[in-house]
């Protein structure tokens, strides 16, 4: 279990060294079933190279740039990244997953808003949108927390544990992330800060620190 000091966390470009400890995670099929739309089955840990060995190859395949979220042990606990990134259209889809025991702490509001930082301030997008099932209440409340507003619903679009779901769309502007996160800044303490590495000088943290990056 995490321990009560690990308070510091980090995001770093996901490595293959991780994909073992993801599919360890995904043995979970309710907890896979609610995080991807397409996946159904766990696999194994040659399974997870080849399908997640692309999202740690930025450099070759730019539409995609995973991170993986760390304690300060190094363990892993969690993963954040965006999805179908466009340079023309300026946008992405964003995704999280904090595994089981490290929820409830306010690692996936605060990796999410690191996210969106390194979006919109980072790789100049306008946009972005995620997709949450319609019973995920944590995904509402965190995309909404966020800013996010409610765009679309795509009914019965997410087939799970024996029935089907609705799929609720979310986006958000760069305007409009320029307006949620000095509130949001003010709402989070520091008992809990996810960062780059060297990001409490450099003001790449959540909560941003003193040497915050200007608004974009």
């Amino acid at each position: 279990m995490p321990e009560s000091e690990s308070a510091v966390f980090r995001l770093r470009p996901l490595e293959p060294d991780d994909f073992a400890t993801m599919a360890v995670w995904f043995e979970n099929v309710s907890d896979l079933a609610r995080f991807d739309r397409s996946a159904r089955a766990p696999c194994n840990t040659a399974a997870m190279e080849t399908s997640w060995g692309p999202a740690e190859e930025t450099e070759r395949n730019p539409a995609k740039c995973w991170f993986a979220i760390t304690a300060e042990s190094g363990e892993l606990c969690g993963i954040s990244g965006l999805e179908s990134i466009s340079a023309v259209n300026r946008d992405a889809v964003i995704a999280l997953f904090v595994e089981e025991q490290w929820r409830r702490q306010g690692i996936g509001i605060r990796s999410m808003a690191l996210v969106l930082d390194f979006a919109f301030r980072q790789i100049g997008l306008n946009r972005v949108t995620s997709y949450y099932r319609a019973d995920n209440k944590h995904s509402q409340q965190m995309t909404s927390r966020a800013g996010f507003a409610t765009e679309g619903r795509m009914r019965e679009a997410w087939f799970a544990e024996g029935r089907h779901f609705d799929m609720v769309s979310v986006g958000l502007l760069l305007g409009d992330w320029n307006d949620r996160r000095q509130v949001l800044a003010r709402e989070l303490d520091a008992s809990c800060s996810v960062g780059f590495r060297g990001g409490a000088d450099s003001g790449w943290a959540w909560p941003p620190g003193p040497q915050d990056p200007p608004d974009g």
